[in-house]
Protein backbone atom coordinates (compact mmCIF):
# COMPACT_ATOMS: atom_id res chain seq x y z
CA UNK A 1 0.00 0.00 0.00
CA UNK A 2 1.24 3.63 -0.77
CA UNK A 3 1.81 5.55 2.31
CA UNK A 4 -0.33 8.71 1.84
CA UNK A 5 1.23 12.18 3.29
CA UNK A 6 -0.04 12.92 7.01
CA UNK A 7 -0.16 16.76 8.11
CA UNK A 8 1.67 17.38 11.45
CA UNK A 9 1.28 20.32 13.01
CA UNK A 10 4.37 22.03 15.28
CA UNK A 11 2.83 25.22 17.80
CA UNK A 12 5.46 27.02 19.84
CA UNK A 13 5.21 29.86 22.32
CA UNK A 14 7.95 32.71 21.71
CA UNK A 15 9.22 33.90 24.82
CA UNK A 16 11.16 31.83 26.59
CA UNK A 17 11.05 29.20 24.14
CA UNK A 18 12.12 30.32 21.06
CA UNK A 19 14.16 33.29 22.56
CA UNK A 20 15.32 34.05 25.88
CA UNK A 21 13.23 36.47 28.07
CA UNK A 22 10.23 38.66 26.14
CA UNK A 23 10.73 40.15 23.16
CA UNK A 24 10.14 43.35 24.40
CA UNK A 25 13.73 43.40 26.40
CA UNK A 26 16.25 42.52 23.35
CA UNK A 27 15.24 45.89 22.19
CA UNK A 28 12.55 47.77 22.69
CA UNK A 29 13.11 48.58 26.87
CA UNK A 30 16.65 49.58 26.55
CA UNK A 31 15.43 51.67 23.84
CA UNK A 32 12.91 53.51 26.33
CA UNK A 33 16.04 53.67 28.56
CA UNK A 34 14.50 52.15 31.58
CA UNK A 35 15.13 48.89 32.80
CA UNK A 36 12.89 45.62 32.31
CA UNK A 37 12.52 45.38 35.87
CA UNK A 38 10.63 49.01 36.55
CA UNK A 39 8.84 48.45 32.70
CA UNK A 40 7.22 44.74 33.93
CA UNK A 41 6.71 46.36 37.63
CA UNK A 42 4.83 49.39 36.57
CA UNK A 43 2.86 47.25 33.82
CA UNK A 44 1.58 44.88 36.31
CA UNK A 45 0.91 47.31 38.90
CA UNK A 46 -1.37 48.90 36.26
CA UNK A 47 -2.79 45.87 36.15
CA UNK A 48 -3.39 45.58 40.04
CA UNK A 49 -4.49 49.01 40.27
CA UNK A 50 -7.21 48.49 37.43
CA UNK A 51 -8.25 44.63 38.14
CA UNK A 52 -7.13 44.34 34.68
CA UNK A 53 -5.37 41.83 32.05
CA UNK A 54 -1.12 41.99 32.20
CA UNK A 55 -0.98 41.29 28.68
CA UNK A 56 -3.37 44.49 27.99
CA UNK A 57 -1.33 46.89 30.04
CA UNK A 58 1.70 45.87 29.23
CA UNK A 59 0.46 46.41 25.24
CA UNK A 60 -0.49 50.03 26.12
CA UNK A 61 2.43 51.13 28.53
CA UNK A 62 4.40 50.11 25.47
CA UNK A 63 2.42 52.86 23.36
CA UNK A 64 2.73 55.20 26.24
CA UNK A 65 6.20 54.53 27.14
CA UNK A 66 7.50 55.41 23.29
CA UNK A 67 5.20 58.17 22.85
CA UNK A 68 6.56 60.34 26.02
CA UNK A 69 9.92 59.41 24.32
CA UNK A 70 9.08 60.24 21.41
CA UNK A 71 10.05 56.53 19.53
CA UNK A 72 8.22 55.26 17.04
CA UNK A 73 5.45 53.03 17.74
CA UNK A 74 4.98 51.99 13.76
CA UNK A 75 4.37 48.71 12.21
CA UNK A 76 7.65 49.36 10.59
CA UNK A 77 9.35 50.10 13.97
CA UNK A 78 7.83 46.62 15.74
CA UNK A 79 9.28 44.59 12.39
CA UNK A 80 12.63 46.48 13.07
CA UNK A 81 12.64 44.90 16.94
CA UNK A 82 12.03 42.31 15.76
CA UNK A 83 14.89 41.70 13.21
CA UNK A 84 16.75 42.11 16.82
CA UNK A 85 15.80 39.17 18.39
CA UNK A 86 18.26 37.09 19.81
CA UNK A 87 16.94 33.17 19.84
CA UNK A 88 18.31 29.99 21.47
CA UNK A 89 21.15 28.05 20.00
CA UNK A 90 19.80 26.16 16.73
CA UNK A 91 16.42 27.69 16.05
CA UNK A 92 17.50 29.56 12.91
CA UNK A 93 18.60 26.32 11.13
CA UNK A 94 16.03 24.52 12.82
CA UNK A 95 12.74 24.56 10.71
CA UNK A 96 14.43 23.95 7.62
CA UNK A 97 15.91 20.39 9.35
CA UNK A 98 12.49 19.56 10.54
CA UNK A 99 11.17 19.91 7.17
CA UNK A 100 13.63 18.14 5.29
CA UNK A 101 13.31 15.51 8.23
CA UNK A 102 9.35 15.26 7.47
CA UNK A 103 9.49 15.60 4.03
CA UNK A 104 11.59 12.19 3.52
CA UNK A 105 8.83 10.48 6.13
CA UNK A 106 6.31 11.60 3.67
CA UNK A 107 4.61 14.24 6.70
CA UNK A 108 3.91 17.67 5.67
CA UNK A 109 4.55 20.27 8.79
CA UNK A 110 3.12 23.34 9.25
CA UNK A 111 4.86 25.33 12.23
CA UNK A 112 2.50 28.31 14.34
CA UNK A 113 3.12 30.68 16.90
CA UNK A 114 0.89 31.04 20.19
CA UNK A 115 2.53 34.27 21.78
CA UNK A 116 1.81 36.75 24.65
CA UNK A 117 3.96 38.93 22.94
CA UNK A 118 3.86 41.59 19.58
CA UNK A 119 2.85 40.19 16.80
CA UNK A 120 4.37 42.84 14.25
CA UNK A 121 8.17 42.00 16.60
CA UNK A 122 7.48 38.04 15.66
CA UNK A 123 7.01 39.15 12.23
CA UNK A 124 9.78 40.99 11.57
CA UNK A 125 12.30 37.97 12.88
CA UNK A 126 13.91 36.32 10.35
CA UNK A 127 12.63 32.99 11.44
CA UNK A 128 8.33 34.35 10.43
CA UNK A 129 8.68 33.04 7.21
CA UNK A 130 8.69 29.47 8.45
CA UNK A 131 5.31 30.08 10.24
CA UNK A 132 1.65 29.17 8.48
CA UNK A 133 0.13 31.50 10.64
CA UNK A 134 1.21 33.78 13.73
CA UNK A 135 -1.44 34.07 16.55
CA UNK A 136 -0.07 37.11 18.78
CA UNK A 137 -1.09 40.07 21.06
CA UNK A 138 -0.97 42.97 18.77
CA UNK A 139 -2.45 46.91 18.01
CA UNK A 140 -4.43 49.07 15.85
CA UNK A 141 -2.64 51.12 13.56
CA UNK A 142 -4.33 54.39 12.20
CA UNK A 143 -3.48 55.58 8.57
CA UNK A 144 -0.38 56.31 8.88
CA UNK A 145 0.62 53.08 10.44
CA UNK A 146 0.97 53.88 14.32
CA UNK A 147 -0.48 51.67 16.87
CA UNK A 148 -2.74 53.46 18.44
CA UNK A 149 -4.55 50.79 21.05
CA UNK A 150 -4.39 46.88 21.45
CA UNK A 151 -6.13 45.28 18.83
CA UNK A 152 -5.68 41.74 20.67
CA UNK A 153 -4.46 40.63 23.52
CA UNK A 154 -3.99 36.50 23.81
CA UNK A 155 -2.77 35.66 27.99
CA UNK A 156 -1.76 32.02 29.06
CA UNK A 157 -5.13 30.98 29.28
CA UNK A 158 -6.61 31.89 25.95
CA UNK A 159 -3.69 30.28 24.22
CA UNK A 160 -5.66 27.47 24.33
CA UNK A 161 -8.22 28.98 22.01
CA UNK A 162 -5.85 29.37 19.24
CA UNK A 163 -5.19 25.28 19.69
CA UNK A 164 -8.89 24.86 18.31
CA UNK A 165 -8.05 27.30 15.66
CA UNK A 166 -4.95 25.46 14.44
CA UNK A 167 -7.33 22.25 14.71
CA UNK A 168 -10.43 23.48 12.63
CA UNK A 169 -8.63 25.44 10.21
CA UNK A 170 -9.50 28.98 11.30
CA UNK A 171 -6.27 31.08 10.33
CA UNK A 172 -7.37 34.18 12.04
CA UNK A 173 -8.35 35.74 15.52
CA UNK A 174 -11.83 37.40 15.04
CA UNK A 175 -13.99 34.54 13.73
CA UNK A 176 -15.88 33.11 16.55
CA UNK A 177 -18.93 31.61 14.44
CA UNK A 178 -16.52 28.76 13.19
CA UNK A 179 -14.91 28.30 16.50
CA UNK A 180 -18.02 27.70 18.08
CA UNK A 181 -19.24 25.38 15.58
CA UNK A 182 -19.14 21.89 16.15
CA UNK A 183 -16.68 19.60 13.36
CA UNK A 184 -16.84 15.70 13.48
CA UNK A 185 -13.14 15.02 14.85
CA UNK A 186 -12.50 13.18 11.61
CA UNK A 187 -13.35 16.23 9.06
CA UNK A 188 -11.15 18.55 11.29
CA UNK A 189 -7.90 19.81 8.97
CA UNK A 190 -5.33 18.79 12.17
CA UNK A 191 -6.92 16.21 14.59
CA UNK A 192 -5.24 16.88 18.36
CA UNK A 193 -3.13 14.22 18.24
CA UNK A 194 -1.51 14.98 15.32
CA UNK A 195 -0.37 17.76 17.14
CA UNK A 196 2.87 19.02 19.27
CA UNK A 197 2.88 22.01 21.35
CA UNK A 198 6.69 23.26 22.62
CA UNK A 199 6.30 25.90 24.85
CA UNK A 200 8.54 27.06 28.51
CA UNK A 201 7.43 25.75 31.97
CA UNK A 202 6.34 28.53 33.33
CA UNK A 203 3.72 30.27 30.93
CA UNK A 204 1.94 27.73 29.01
CA UNK A 205 0.90 25.36 31.41
CA UNK A 206 -2.91 26.04 30.44
CA UNK A 207 -1.80 25.07 26.50
CA UNK A 208 0.35 21.90 27.22
CA UNK A 209 -2.23 20.34 28.93
CA UNK A 210 -5.14 20.68 27.33
CA UNK A 211 -2.93 19.31 23.86
CA UNK A 212 -1.81 16.07 26.31
CA UNK A 213 -5.54 15.70 27.20
CA UNK A 214 -6.90 16.01 23.47
CA UNK A 215 -4.20 13.42 22.81
CA UNK A 216 -1.49 15.46 21.13
CA UNK A 217 1.84 16.26 22.67
CA UNK A 218 3.21 18.37 24.91
CA UNK A 219 6.94 19.24 25.16
CA UNK A 220 8.60 22.03 28.17
CA UNK A 221 11.53 23.79 27.35
CA UNK A 222 13.54 25.47 29.43
CA UNK A 223 16.56 27.41 29.70
CA UNK A 224 19.50 25.75 30.86
CA UNK A 225 21.52 28.84 31.96
CA UNK A 226 19.20 29.68 34.59
CA UNK A 227 19.71 28.33 38.31
CA UNK A 228 17.54 28.01 41.27
CA UNK A 229 16.98 30.97 43.11
CA UNK A 230 16.09 31.31 46.93
CA UNK A 231 12.09 32.39 46.20
CA UNK A 232 12.19 30.21 43.15
CA UNK A 233 12.71 27.01 41.62
CA UNK A 234 14.80 26.62 38.09
CA UNK A 235 13.41 26.41 35.16
CA UNK A 236 14.19 22.72 34.87
CA UNK A 237 12.79 21.99 38.16
CA UNK A 238 9.61 23.67 36.69
CA UNK A 239 9.57 21.54 33.89
CA UNK A 240 10.26 18.13 36.00
CA UNK A 241 7.25 19.00 38.48
CA UNK A 242 5.05 19.58 35.14
CA UNK A 243 5.74 16.44 34.46
CA UNK A 244 5.09 14.56 37.83
CA UNK A 245 1.56 16.79 37.61
CA UNK A 246 0.75 15.18 34.21
CA UNK A 247 0.63 18.68 32.82
CA UNK A 248 3.38 18.00 29.76
CA UNK A 249 4.58 14.52 27.88
CA UNK A 250 8.64 15.38 27.47
CA UNK A 251 10.92 18.45 28.63
CA UNK A 252 13.94 19.13 27.21
CA UNK A 253 16.74 22.25 27.42
CA UNK A 254 15.60 24.98 24.68
CA UNK A 255 18.25 23.68 22.60
CA UNK A 256 17.83 23.08 19.10
CA UNK A 257 20.80 22.38 17.40
CA UNK A 258 21.12 19.19 15.39
CA UNK A 259 21.27 16.26 17.36
CA UNK A 260 19.48 18.12 20.39
CA UNK A 261 17.73 16.09 22.66
CA UNK A 262 14.84 18.37 21.50
CA UNK A 263 15.31 17.87 17.89
CA UNK A 264 15.39 14.07 18.75
CA UNK A 265 12.42 14.49 20.71
CA UNK A 266 10.54 15.86 17.72
CA UNK A 267 11.71 13.71 14.77
CA UNK A 268 10.63 11.01 17.20
CA UNK A 269 7.15 12.24 17.05
CA UNK A 270 6.96 12.83 13.61
CA UNK A 271 7.80 9.63 13.28
CA UNK A 272 5.22 8.20 15.89
CA UNK A 273 2.35 10.28 14.93
CA UNK A 274 3.35 9.07 10.56
CA UNK A 275 2.98 5.75 11.88
CA UNK A 276 -0.49 5.81 13.50
CA UNK A 277 -1.22 7.64 10.82
CA UNK A 278 -0.67 4.90 8.40
CA UNK A 279 -2.17 2.16 10.72
CA UNK A 280 -5.71 4.22 10.43
CA UNK A 281 -5.72 3.55 6.67
CA UNK A 282 -5.84 -0.61 7.64
CA UNK A 283 -9.20 0.02 9.47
Amino acid sequence: MKRKQSNVAIAYDFDGTLAPGNMQEHSFIPNLGVSKTSFWKESNQVARDNDGDEILTYLQLMIKKAKEKNIPITRKAFMEHGRKIQYFEGVDTFFDRINDFAKGQQVRIDHYIISSGVRDIIKGTSIAKYFTYIFASGYIFDATGVATWPALAINYTTKTQYLFRINKGILNSYDNSQINRFVDYDKRPLPFPQIIYIGDGETDVPAMKMVKHQGGTSIAVYDPSKRKRKDKPSPKQICEQLIRDQRADFIAPADYTEGSRLEKLVKSLIIKIKSEDDLMNYK
